[in-house]
C-alpha cells in the first residue's frame, strides 16, 4: 500500500490543494484573504497556527476563531497521444469540497500563552471520466491536522513558539481496467493513518512599524495502510487478488521568511519567501501482503502494473507571497493578496492523478468588527494553473509519451467565519 497511499497523497484536500501539488496553506480567514501571505503579521486566533511566536503579541485575553472554507476545481481538460500515436481527450469531473478549520489562544500565562488549532493541511481528488480512468479512476486524500502549540515572549521584541502536529489521513485510490487497452487490471485500495511533526517560530519586532519572523514546518510521512483489491478486466474470480497494502507519502516540511511593515499604523505589507521541500517525495510505492508474484499465472501482469516503484523525483519549489491588510475604519479591514506558486512536479513524471503546474493566486477580503468582542470575516481566492504541455518524449508514461497538453485547471476558495474575544 506504500505505493498506493502516495498515490493518493498527492491528491493533496490545497493547496497546499490550491498551492503546488497537494498542500494547502489556506487555514484561516486572514489566510485565505492574503493569499497566505501571513507570518509575520499573523495576530489574533489563527496565530495559534500561522505563528505562535507571535501570538504572544495579541491583544489581552482569549480568543478563538470558527471558520469554513469552500472549495471549487473546475474540470481539468486533456488533449494527448500515447506511444502508439493514438489521440485521446478527456476530463476531471468537477470537485466540491468544505473545510472546517478552528483557533484558539489562551489569555497571557507569565511570558507565554497556548494555542490550538485544527486544520486540514493537505489533500486531492481527481476523478477522471474517459481514458484517464487507467490510472485514475480516482485519487482522494484527506488529512486533519490538531496542532498544539506554546509561545513564549523573552522581550518586547523577540519571541518563540513552537508545537506538536498530529495528522490523521485517509486515501482512497481507484484505477479502471476498462479505460484503456494497455492496462487490462484495475485496483481498489484504501488506507488510513496517524501521524506525527512538529513546527517552529521565531518572530522579531524589529521597530514599531516593522516585523520579522521565520516559521518551519516539519515533514510528516503519511503511512497509509488498509485493504486492497486487484482485479482483471474479466471480472474472473480466479485473477483477483485480495489482501493488504501499504504506501507512506509526504506532507513535506515548509520554511518560510517572511517581513511586515506598517504605514501610518493603518495598511500593513507582508511579503513571504516560501520554500517547500518536495524532493521527499522520491517514488510512488505500493507494498502488498501477501506480495504479489510475477510468475504466478492467477495474478497476470499484477506485478508489473501495481507494485513497480514508479518515479517521481519532485523537486524542492519557491512560492512567493505578497498581501496588503488596511484599515478603513474602527469597524473595517480589508485585504487583498497575490501568490506566485511554482510546481515542484517534473514533466517526465507528471500524471494524470497530478497533471501540476504553475500557479497564480489571487484574492480578497473583509472583516467586520461587530462589537469590542466579535468580528465577522469572509475571503474569497483564485488559483489560476498554467497549462502543463508534454512534448513528445518528454513524459516516460505510455499513455503521455508521444506528448499532451492539460488545461483549465482552476480553484476558487471562499472562507467565512468568526473571531470571539474574552
Amino acid at each position: 500500500m506504500k505505493k498506493s497511499l502516495l498515490f493518493l497523497t498527492m491528491v493533496a484536500t490545497s493547496p497546499h490543494l490550491m498551492a503546488a501539488a497537494y498542500k494547502i496553506p489556506e487555514q484561516s480567514i486572514n489566510s485565505t484573504a492574503l493569499a497566505g501571505a501571513y507570518v509575520a503579521n499573523a495576530h489574533g486566533a489563527d496565530a495559534s497556527y500561522y505563528n505562535p511566536a507571535a501570538m504572544v503579541y495579541n491583544e489581552e485575553g482569549a480568543m478563538m476563531e470558527g471558520a469554513l472554507t469552500f472549495i471549487h476545481l473546475s474540470s481539468i481538460d486533456y488533449q494527448g497521444t500515447d506511444f502508439l500515436g493514438r489521440g485521446f481527450s478527456d476530463s476531471t469531473k468537477k470537485e466540491n469540497f468544505v473545510i472546517p478549520q478552528f483557533h484558539y489562544v489562551s489569555p497571557a500565562v507569565g511570558n507565554a500563552r497556548f494555542g490550538l488549532s485544527l486544520t486540514a493541511p493537505a489533500g486531492l481528488s481527481k476523478r477522471w471520466e474517459g481514458v484517464g480512468r487507467a490510472p485514475s479512476q480516482e485519487f482522494t486524500l484527506e488529512t486533519y491536522e490538531i496542532n498544539p502549540t506554546i509561545g513564549y515572549k523573552f522581550n518586547d521584541r523577540f519571541s518563540m513558539g513552537g508545537g506538536v502536529r498530529a495528522v490523521y489521513s485517509k486515501a482512497r485510490v481507484e484505477n479502471s481496467p476498462d479505460a484503456y487497452d494497455r492496462f487490462p487490471i484495475g485496483r481498489t485500495a484504501k488506507g488510513d493513518s496517524w501521524d506525527f511533526g512538529y513546527n517552529l517560530a521565531l518572530h522579531f519586532r524589529a521597530t514599531e512599524a516593522l516585523n520579522l519572523s521565520a516559521t518551519y514546518r516539519s515533514k510528516i510521512d503519511l503511512d497509509l495502510e488498509g485493504p486492497a483489491t486487484l482485479f482483471h478486466r474479466s471480472r474472473n474470480p480466479l485473477f483477483t487478488y485480495v489482501g493488504d497494502t501499504s504506501v507512506s507519502a509526504p506532507i513535506p516540511a515548509t520554511l518560510a521568511l517572511a517581513a511586515a511593515y506598517t504605514f501610518k499604523k493603518r495598511t500593513t505589507v507582508e511579503f513571504t519567501y516560501e520554500r517547500v521541500y518536495w524532493s521527499a517525495y522520491d517514488y510512488l510505492d505500493f507494498d502488498y501482503s501477501p506480495p504479489l508474484n510475477p510468475s504466478n499465472p492467477v495474478f497476470p501482469g499484477y506485478s508489473m502494473f501495481f507494485e513497480q516503484p514508479q518515479l517521481k523525483d519532485w523537486e524542492d519549489s519557491n512560492t512567493f507571497r505578497l498581501g496588503v491588510t488596511h484599515q478603513l475604519n474602527p469597524k473595517w479591514i480589508l485585504m487583498g493578496g497575490f501568490t506566485y506558486d511554482k510546481t515542484p512536479v517534473p514533466k517526465r513524471t507528471a500524471g494524470f492523478e497530478l497533471p501540476d503546474s504553475d500557479a497564480k493566486i489571487f484574492s480578497f477580503g473583509a472583516r467586520y468588527n461587530y462589537s469590542d468582542a466579535l468580528s465577522i470575516g469572509g475571503a474569497f481566492l483564485y488559483d489560476r494553473k498554467d497549462s502543463l504541455n508534454l512534448a513528445p518524449g518528454d513524459n516516460g508514461s505510455s499513455q503521455l509519451a508521444g506528448g499532451a497538453e492539460f488545461s483549465n485547471a482552476r480553484a476558487y476558495l471562499l472562507t467565512m467565519g468568526l473571531e470571539y474575544k474574552f
